[in-house]
């Protein structure tokens, strides 16, 4: 097992990954996953009550993730840990380049550490972040188990790994990679002359080669996402089953996939209501995995984890609904205007009365902003001038358009 984390080291201290080049000012545009009233809101339907909360960015790598962070998050303390000195020595420089920690931020702090000795951190933390990290483990259910031990009551952490159905052509390559660097294998530089040899030898309608220029070609023009892609020396790629048997030994609960609209199945057999009516006889598992089979294109998985207590709102009852605070959520590209990007960056169209309601919300200030709680404008209050009526208001929520505070 050590032997295979010094490997993953060695390839990241010679690839240092994500390769976002460094910037002398924020990163643009916003991953709602990463923001923690956004995140909070889309896992318990309900704005948090605290901001001032603890993250830990659990592989950060070269701090791509831990500076948008850092951005959608400006109260809060973020801590980015990652097994490489060069994804680390990165991180601290790209912090430090774009200015994202101004006036009021706290500063960022990186610690070399492997996920299996996260434990020696002190505290907890209300939102973990681990992306592209477990899946690259000789034991990810030790790494994610130690990573939930840190996880505070009433915490979140945002998971992603690599699905198997959506990386067979990957797997493949990777195999012949490995087999033409023989006795080379470990040396990375050479892996990926190698690869990229191989890619320019393949006859162009050759499954792996068309697979490689549809999907991967433009994002692997970087050796460091080849290398990544290619010739990593651990990866396990789930299913649906061991998907959930590693959720299941972290002892937390699973509140749901961070990319819903993949998950219904409608989409796939919406033609054949008959199938549907079968399927709704089916347990959440095998939904799930009827519909990865159907569409296995997917290429991994990204859910969201909680340690209870967690609130869960589904705005139900009417009093509850109009009495509560509605926020504009800060995860919108475009806004103020009626036709912006969601927090999915989807591409649409807000009719007059949803624009005005939603125009009417900006008297109460974004999620962690102090405000006199006098000032604040309930759902009630702003229907008085912006009547809309409370299941398109449910459903501005449940988009992710706005949030809602509890009275």
């Amino acid at each position: 097992m050590e032997d295979i984390s010094a490997a993953v080291k060695q390839l990241y201290d010679t690839y240092p990954f994500p390769p976002d080049p460094l910037s002398n000012e924020p990163p643009p545009g916003y991953n709602w996953r990463w923001c923690w009233p956004t995140a909070y809101s889309f896992c318990t339907g309900q704005a948090p009550q605290d901001y001032q909360i603890r993250i830990l960015d659990a592989g950060c790598g070269t701090g791509s993730s831990t500076e948008y962070l850092i951005k959608l998050n400006s109260r809060a303390a973020v801590l980015g840990i990652d097994l490489s000195d060069g994804a680390i020595k990165m991180a601290r420089e790209r912090c430090s380049q774009s200015g994202i920690c101004s006036a009021g931020t706290p500063e960022p702090e990186f610690q070399r550490l492997s996920l299996y000795d996260v434990t020696q951190l002190a505290g907890q933390f209300d939102l973990i972040n681990c992306v592209g990290v477990l899946h690259h483990l000789p034991d990810p259910i030790r790494g994610l188990r130690n990573l939930a031990v840190k996880l505070a009551p009433g915490g979140l952490m945002h998971i992603f790994v690599y699905a198997e159905l959506g990386r067979r052509e990957i797997r493949l390559m990777q195999e012949a990679i490995a087999l033409l660097q023989g006795n080379r294998r470990g040396n990375y530089q050479d892996g990926v002359k190698t690869g990229r040899q191989m890619f320019a030898a393949l006859p162009p309608e050759n499954p792996l080669a068309k697979y490689e220029s549809s999907r991967w070609a433009m994002e692997n023009q970087r050796d460091e996402c080849f290398a990544d892609m290619y010739v990593h020396p651990q990866e396990i790629d789930y299913n649906i089953q061991t998907l959930f048997e590693l959720i299941e030994a972290s002892g937390l609960e699973f509140i749901g996939f961070s990319n819903p609209n993949y998950w219904q199945l409608d989409r796939l057999l919406g033609q054949a209501p008959e199938l549907l009516e079968r399927a709704a006889e089916l347990s959440d598992m095998q939904r799930y995995r009827l519909i990865e089979l159907l569409d296995p294109q997917l290429s991994h998985y990204e859910f969201f984890l909680g340690r209870p207590p967690l609130p869960l709102n589904h705005w139900s009852e009417e009093e509850s609904l109009l009495n509560a605070i509605p926020q504009v959520s800060p995860c919108l590209n475009g806004w103020p205007s009626q036709t912006l990007f969601d927090p999915d960056y989807k591409l649409i169209t807000l009719s007059d009365d949803e624009f005005q309601f939603m125009q009417a919300c900006e008297v109460n200030l974004l999620p962690g902003e102090e405000r006199s709680p006098d000032l604040a404008k309930t759902v009630r209050d702003i229907l008085v001038q912006a009547p809309l009526d409370l299941e398109t208001v449910r459903s501005l929520q449940t988009r992710q358009l706005i949030l809602l505070t509890p009275e």
